[in-house]
């Protein structure tokens, strides 16, 4: 896996060994940012966070800060070991159950330009269940919600629908607040 644009493009990342993680291909992630557009700025959650590819990705295409949640030990692991290969500032780590982040952010007030969901496929309809209360309040005005899931899925949030698209065995959607 590689960064696909931005000040680390080309580098190289790594991801935790296992089975217990399903980094998003590149080709995943570059349509996901042709389809987000720019993140200069942005303050961006990454949940079920994995390798953190995709926060990464962000990160490198000039997101301010980012916020990595993930309860495996080996994944947060991987996380850190790509932040430090690549020098990246404004990353933060939170072990944590992202359901628990997502309601403790909006109590606190905490909003974000981007929000990332990619847990493991067969806990997608759990995962969102519980999220869905949360969300709207988490994400900011014009903000958007980005679903990577099964091809297979057609996930739903109280949020307005901007693109539904398939990528070989993957589907991302898009929500906007």
């Amino acid at each position: 896996m590689r960064i696909i644009a931005g000040t680390r493009k080309g580098a190289r990342i790594v991801a935790p060994r296992g089975t217990d993680t399903r980094p998003t291909p590149d080709r995943v992630r570059e349509a996901a940012f042709n389809l987000i557009g720019p993140v200069d700025g942005a303050r961006v959650l990454d949940l079920y966070a994995g390798s953190g590819a995709m926060g990464l990705e962000a990160l490198s295409r000039g997101a301010a800060r980012v916020t990595f949640v993930e309860l495996d030990r080996a994944a947060i692991q991987a996380i850190e070991r790509n932040l430090d290969r690549l020098g990246l500032a404004g990353a933060g780590i939170a072990r944590a159950d992202a359901v628990s982040r997502v309601r403790a952010d909006a109590r606190g007030g905490t909003r974000y330009d981007l929000v990332l969901i990619d847990p493991p496929y067969r806990m997608l309809d759990n995962a969102l269940t519980r999220l869905t209360p949360h969300l709207p309040s988490i994400v900011s005005p014009g903000g958007l919600v980005v679903v990577e899931s099964s091809a297979r899925e057609e996930p739903e949030l109280p949020l307005a629908l901007r693109t539904t698209r398939r990528y070989g065995s993957t589907r991302l959607t898009l929500f906007e607040a």
